[in-house]
């Protein structure tokens, strides 16, 4: 197992997005919101997939920029993408980002 592995882990059931309740056939008068109830869990599991990027990628800094270049990504993107607000993803950003740019390098 290299240092690297916890990269490559496949995604864990927390990065799953929760799925909706069941409507039920009727409701009862101390029946809590459902619909409110998934909206703060999915809110929940996003905010904590960000925090967990920002855990795992800010620690690349520390390598060199031929290491990180090996790694598939830049130090610049890595630093673009930890400047993003809490509200966008910025593992999804971050690779676009590098999606486009290895787009530009097989021109």
């Amino acid at each position: 197992m290299s240092q690297y592995e916890p990269l490559r882990q496949p995604r864990t059931e927390f990065d799953k997005r929760p799925t909706p309740p069941p409507q039920p056939d009727f409701f009862m008068p101390a029946m809590p919101p459902l619909g409110l109830i998934h909206a703060l869990e999915t809110r929940w599991q996003e905010y904590r997939r960000r925090r967990r990027f920002r855990q795992r990628f800010l620690h690349l800094l520390a390598y060199d920029d031929h290491m990180l270049e090996d790694m598939g990504h830049s130090r610049d993107d890595i630093l673009w993408a930890s400047r993003l607000p809490l509200k966008e993803d910025a593992e999804q950003a971050l690779e676009q980002r590098r999606a486009k740019r290895k787009a530009k390098q097989r021109r």
